[in-house]
């Protein structure tokens, strides 16, 4: 199963290491998006920064 995951609020403010974490997600613009598959590795990464991101499931 795939997920997309969207920024829809600015990293500015949070720390470093959030910011890390979206960059690795292929996150750098508001309203950017990025298609994943849904593994762990991928889910611990969205849960850092949930107050952030919004994840939507794609067929």
């Amino acid at each position: 199963m795939k997920i997309k995951v969207t920024l829809t609020k600015s990293p500015i403010g949070y720390s470093k290491a959030q910011h890390k974490v979206l960059q690795a997600l292929g996150l750098g613009k508001v309203g950017s998006s990025a298609v994943h598959e849904d593994s762990p590795s991928i889910l611990g990464m969205i849960h850092k920064c949930t107050h952030l991101v919004t994840v939507e499931q794609v067929q």
